[in-house]
């Protein structure tokens, strides 16, 4: 069974409430920190379940949750019926431009927002909507440019 010290008991609260704040439920956010921190690269249901003292129940959900999301996986060893968890950080950049295209892809929708107001309201002071939309068209333009250099640079 896993330990964990208290400074990866710290780490793992730490990075949890980065996740939160990002909108993870708190359990989920609690499994991706100790996926990160944790010395041993893969944990069993149990295993996590202890190490981070929540229910069995929030322990499933969190997991189901992680793995349709994409973010942590699992693997099976021959004779053990048990399934261990792991993060699941080598496709990262896949993952990382999905998330860029969810983000900037809003700007379709936000753009149609705009003209329907236009249409509808002649007195429409849409300029911070116009500027929501040039930033997100900027980004959808710019981020896929910064990860080819990012990625030129590590070679």
């Amino acid at each position: 069974m896993a330990i964990l010290t208290e400074k990866q008991k710290a780490l793992v609260e730490k990075i949890g409430i980065f996740h939160e704040t990002a909108g993870m439920q708190p359990a989920a956010a609690r499994v991706m920190g100790l996926l990160f921190v944790s010395s041993t690269p893969q944990l069993t249901f149990d295993e996590i379940t202890e190490l981070l003292q929540i229910s069995k129940s929030a322990t499933s959900n969190a997991i189901n949750l992680l793995i349709q999301t994409g973010q942590i996986e699992y693997t099976t060893f021959p004779g053990d019926r048990k399934r261990y968890f792991k993060l699941k950080i080598k496709n990262w950049r896949e993952g990382f431009k999905k998330k860029i295209e969810v983000m900037t892809g809003f700007q379709v929708l936000l753009r149609e927002v705009l003209e329907l107001r236009k249409e509808e309201n002649t007195h429409c002071d849409c300029s911070k909507l116009e500027e929501v939309v040039s930033f997100l068209e900027f980004l959808h333009q710019e981020l896929p440019k910064l990860v080819e250099r990012w990625e030129k640079s590590r070679t």
